[in-house]
């Protein structure tokens, strides 16, 4: 019997080591965020890790900060983590996003550790990112693509010219494990999305494991074929959150 159901979001990460390449899924928002697979990777102490994820996001302090500000405008949940708390603690030795930055004189954890020597990054355009995670789970080498060409982006890389344009060649980015966030699941693993569901639909098969953090689990039939976005077998397994949020990401859940 297929049953991708595991117990825990710790024993979901148990074996992510030291050195591993991961795709991180959200969209720098706390609703769309694999936060508890977040939490129990911080948990695990797994370090010199590789993420590829559209923002090196704000850190657990400049998180608050901006709940707070936002107070009249939005409710952010309890338990939200997010890759800011991986990089304030450490964990992560390259980052390959978008955004690796805050503005202003807000600076993220990422920052301080590039700062400092002890982190390095590689940013890219974002659909340049989104298409390199998608090339890796459809099985496409490379790509030409307009975008980068006399930028930083570009440098090192092939560019080659179709019809004029200057284009630079993008390598797909497969990684060991994906860490999404989903709404509801099956047993065999089948997904459905609400909301945004940029990079966390796009990084499910990009990785040689798969793991979805997801709001309900449903019985086999509940899912109807044509509504499902992304079919199990690009899953390996599904952990379900807890009804009731933890204190404290450092809770075992």
């Amino acid at each position: 019997m297929i049953d991708k159901t595991v117990a825990s979001f710790d024993e979901a990460v148990s074996d992510i080591v030291d050195g591993a390449f991961l795709h991180m899924g959200g969209f720098a928002s706390p609703f769309n965020m694999p936060s508890y697979l977040i939490a129990a990777l911080a948990r695990s102490g797994a370090r010199d890790l590789t993420m590829t994820t559209t923002s090196a996001s704000t850190g657990p302090e400049n998180a608050k900060r901006l709940a707070s500000a936002l107070a009249d405008v939005v409710t952010w949940p309890q338990d939200y983590w997010e890759p800011g708390l991986l990089a304030q603690l450490g964990q992560i030795r390259k980052l390959i996003t978008s955004f690796p930055t805050g503005t202003g004189n807000v600076v993220w954890p990422f920052e301080e550790r590039l700062n400092a020597g002890e982190a390095e990054v590689e940013v890219t355009g974002q659909g340049s990112l989104a298409e390199r995670i998608r090339a890796a789970r459809a099985g496409i080498a490379a790509f030409y693509t307009p975008v980068g060409p006399g930028t930083v982006v570009a440098a090192g890389k092939e560019i080659r010219d179709f019809e004029g344009v200057p284009h630079v060649l993008e390598h797909a980015l497969h990684a060991d494990f994906a860490l999404i966030r989903a709404w509801k699941a099956d047993r065999y693993g089948n997904l459905v999305f609400r909301g945004p569901r940029t990079f966390n639909e796009t990084m499910a098969g990009a990785a040689r494991v798969t793991i979805a953090e997801v709001d309900e689990m449903v019985p086999l039939g509940d899912l109807a074929p044509d509504r499902i976005h992304t079919p199990g077998v690009y899953v390996q397994r599904v952990v379900v959150r807890p009804s009731t949020p933890p204190a404290s990401w450092e809770e075992p859940c």
